[in-house]
C-alpha cells in the first residue's frame, strides 16, 4: 500500500522536537545576552577604577566627590552610562560611586559598585585609604 504524507504521530513528534529546540535556543540567547551585559558592567567599573587610581589620584592625591566626564579623562565617557542608559549618579543607575572621608570636593577613599544580573554585585574599592 502506498502512503501519501505523514501520520499524525510523525507530525506531533516533529512539532515537539521543534518546540524543544526553540525553547533551548531562546534560553541560551537570553543567557548570552545577560552575560554580555554583565561583562559590559564589569568593564566599565574596571575602567573607572583604573582611571581613578592611575590618572586622577596620581595628579590630585585625592578622589573626586562625583564622577563626571570632566573628572574621568582617561576613559571613554560613554562607560559612565550603564547598559540601561542611566548615567552614574542617577537613582536607577546600575553603577554606584560612593566617596568617603570627604573634605569639600576631595575624598580620601571610595567604593565603586555595579549590580550584575547573573552574579553578586561587582565591587572595587580605593587603593589608598
Amino acid at each position: 500500500m502506498k502512503r501519501n504524507g505523514f501520520t499524525i504521530i510523525e507530525l506531533l513528534v516533529a512539532i515537539v522536537l521543534l518546540s524543544v529546540i526553540g525553547v533551548l535556543f531562546w534560553t541560551q540567547k537570553h543567557n548570552i545576552e545577560v552575560a554580555h551585559r554583565d561583562d559590559m558592567r564589569r568593564t566599565a567599573i574596571n575602567a573607572m577604577y583604573y582611571d581613578l587610581e592611575d590618572v586622577y589620584y596620581a595628579k590630585q592625591h585625592s578622589y573626586p566627590k562625583a564622577l563626571t566626564k570632566e573628572t574621568m579623562t582617561a576613559m571613554d565617557s560613554a562607560l559612565l552610562t550603564d547598559p540601561n542608559g542611566n548615567k552614574i549618579g542617577e537613582s536607577d543607575s546600575d553603577y554606584r560611586y560612593i566617596p568617603t572621608n570627604c573634605t569639600g570636593s576631595q575624598c580620601k577613599s571610595y567604593t565603586l559598585r555595579t549590580s550584575l544580573e547573573a552574579e553578586a554585585d561587582f565591587v572595587k574599592q580605593s587603593r589608598h585609604n
